[in-house]
């Protein structure tokens, strides 16, 4: 239960972000737990009291906490996302989702488009969870299969049915983008094909609640066609093709697989090798096999957090140069769901030429 809690808020210029804290109670005592990030966007979470202390204390810390930002110019409001914690959090369930292959191959791209046996959907920028919810309650799981903190408001939602589940979809600020069903009533439908699992979403998710929203699938070439233009003119992440026979199977086949993703944006994970402490900057780099290497730097913004040195972090970018650095990197944020085998040489798209180069 939550005994006191505020909302901060901080623009400048592109600045926009957000941040909460809250005093609430857990065995022994009470806990100061905090949530952070863009608005609008999934927030990272934590805690000031890895265990529990007196009220005092508690107090105490969470008017330090406070006072800390509002003196970094961070103002009251009203409308927040409050964001639900657990003692269990960072633990290992063994639940892992399954994972697509990327794909850039215009000429497979369009067969995927005409072939039927093949469905899209968009691809979210959000935060890939898998969201359990049974008697006990409601938790969320991230891609490493760790429990991490649920916006309340999209827990609150997954408590409002009466059945058991386990949702495969994409935190994207307020809102779960579901797109597939792992269990129902404690019955695991992996085994099932994809075509069965999303009809028994579709029995499943019928009230019509923003906050647990079904991603739309196109299933025929028309369809896909269709909205393949619309999601690539209007700037979207990408797509994904599932094959609409096939079980659901944890992590990602080391070739081909049933799930492929086309990104129309450039983006990939990089392991922080080098912090500039002379500018807002930090050196990136990539695994190839037991080795890394350098691709250059990224600034990072003033409304983010300099990274430390080893964490992975998202950047955007124009192309790669071949053996060399990107080209007008973009730091996106921090990437603390992903492991250093997510860092590979072998994500980096090369300028069009270098490319046709290696061919």
């Amino acid at each position: 239960m939550i005994k006191e809690s505020t909302t901060l808020y901080y623009r400048e210029g592109s600045s926009d972000k957000v941040y909460q804290a809250a005093i609430e109670e857990a065995k022994g005592g009470f806990v100061v737990n905090f949530a952070y990030g863009r608005r609008g966007a999934t927030l990272h979470t934590g805690t000031k009291t890895p265990l529990p202390v007196p009220f005092g204390k508690a107090k105490a810390v969470y008017e330090t906490l406070v006072q800390s930002k509002l003196a970094k110019g961070y103002t009251p409001g009203a409308d927040g996302t409050p964001y639900a914690h657990t003692e269990n959090e960072a633990r290992d369930t063994g639940l892992r989702p399954q994972l697509c292959n990327p794909i850039d191959d215009d000429e497979a791209i369009a067969e995927l488009l005409t072939d039927n046996e093949y469905w899209m959907e968009e691809k979210f920028d959000g935060r890939r969870i898998l969201l359990c919810k049974d008697e006990q309650g409601v938790l969320g799981i991230n891609r490493r299969g760790l429990i991490v903190g649920l916006s309340q408001s999209i827990a609150k939602a997954a408590e409002a049915y009466d059945e058991s589940f386990i949702l495969d979809g994409e935190c994207v600020g307020d809102t779960f983008h579901v797109f597939d069903l792992l269990a129902l009533d404690g019955e695991s439908l992996r085994c099932c094909p994809f075509r069965d699992r999303r009809s028994n979403l579709e029995r499943l998710l019928l009230i019509d609640d923003p906050r647990l929203v079904i991603v739309e699938t196109a299933r025929t070439t028309v369809a896909k066609s269709q909205k393949y233009i619309a999601l690539r003119t209007g700037r979207k992440e990408g797509v994904v093709f599932k094959r609409v026979d096939a079980p659901y199977t944890s992590g990602r086949p080391a070739s081909g697989g049933t799930w492929l993703k086309y990104k129309f944006t450039t983006t990939g994970s990089f392991i922080v090798g080098r912090v500039n402490s002379d500018r807002r900057s930090v050196g990136l780099e990539v695994r190839d096999g037991q080795n890394r290497i350098e691709v250059g730097n990224v600034t990072i913004p003033a409304n983010a957090a300099v990274p430390k040195l080893g964490a992975i972090v998202e950047v955007r970018y124009l192309y790669a140069f071949r053996g060399g650095s990107l080209f007008q990197p973009v730091y996106l944020g921090p990437r603390d769901d992903l492991t250093l085998r997510d860092c590979s040489v072998r994500q980096l798209k090369c300028r069009a030429d270098e490319a046709e180069e290696d061919a």
